[in-house]
This record gives C-alpha cells, structure tokens and sequence, in this order.
C-alpha cells in the first residue's frame, strides 16, 4: 500500500530558540542538533548540549521512536531517536517526525524508508532555494511511502541492520589485514 507521509505520521518544526545555544551543564532540557545525527542514522545522544528552558510543552518533546530529519543543506537524511529520551526537544532547522500509529508503521520502518533513493530522490526534487537547500514541512507531507505488512517492515529493518552490520566487520576485517600485511612487510624488510 502507498500512502502518503501525513497519513502516517505528524511533522513537526524544532524548537527554535531566539538566540544562540549556550550550553548549561547543570540544564533541564536536551537538545538534539545536526551534529547528533551519526552516518547510521541514528541519533547519538551522548553528547546533547543541555540547556535551561522554564516552560517546555509537551508537543516539543521528543519520545522513543521518532525521526529527526535534516531541512537544510544537501543532505536530507533522518535518524531515529532509539534510547528513551528524557527532557529533550530536536532545535530548529531540524523537524521531528513522529509515527501515528506503530501497529501500522515502525518508526524504525520509516526510517529506514526516508534513506533509501527514492525518497531523498524526491526530497531532493522538493528542496527549494540555490545557494542553501531547504525541504519544507509540505515536502515531507507529500513524500509517498510503501506501507508494507509489519511483517515484512520487521524483516527489512532486520535485513537492513544486518548488511550494515556486514559492512561494518567487513571494514575493520580490511584494516587488520591491512595492518597484518604491513607488519609481514616490516618483517621482510628487516630480514627477520
């Protein structure tokens, strides 16, 4: 089935703060910026900036689950927030998407979905502006998404973390080899 993102999940706009982040290591509020959002697309909560916010509503707070996307720049990718988030809200320009319903779609599903070519494609085709690209909050709304069974969304986010992890061994394999060889050189070079 295809449908379309606001279907499925709300977009919301970070939190935008009237001037610039100073970070306050006794704060009661974390904040997700563009630089938590690792490669793996996941966001890294290790280093949040936390900051003193008096009043928070409820809506900008960010739950297990959701998707914090890129609006700005030439990348557009998303990353979810795995670990239960406390006190945190997602800075503007990034915006937050939430699933509606996790019986009908997992967020780690969506994710997953967001990263692949034929959405950055169209997101790509949707970002407006030349010397800085932006996606709108409309452009994701529109963004069509295949909604298979949760079996199947199970199985592809299964499938896609496994590769990644192949991948992941495959790289460190390549470096100790590459070390092994160098040393095995040294040794030849040395006459040992």
């Amino acid at each position: 089935m295809k449908v379309q993102l606001k279907q499925i999940a709300s977009v919301q706009m970070g939190y935008s703060f009237r001037s610039r982040l100073e970070a306050v290591e006794s704060g009661d509020v974390s904040v997700i910026q563009m630089k938590d959002l690792r490669d793996d697309h996941v966001v890294d909560r290790n280093d949040l900036v936390t900051v003193d916010m008096k009043e928070v509503k409820e809506h900008h707070l960010v739950r297990n689950g959701d998707m914090v996307i890129r609006s700005r720049g030439l990348v557009t990718t998303s990353a979810i927030v795995l670990e239960e988030p406390h006190n945190t809200v997602v800075a503007s320009p990034l915006l937050r998407i939430r699933v509606e319903n996790p019986d009908r779609v997992l967020p780690e599903y969506l994710n997953w979905y967001i990263n692949q070519r034929d959405a950055q494609s169209f997101l790509h085709s949707r970002s407006i502006g030349t010397a800085q690209k932006m996606i709108g909050k409309e452009a994701l709304d529109e963004l069509e998404v295949f909604v298979p069974d949760l079996s199947s969304q199970k199985n592809i986010v299964e499938m896609s973390s496994l590769s990644a992890r192949e991948l992941f061994l495959l790289h460190v394999l390549a470096e100790k080899r590459g070390q092994y060889i160098s040393e095995l050189l040294m040794q030849c070079v040395k006459g040992e």
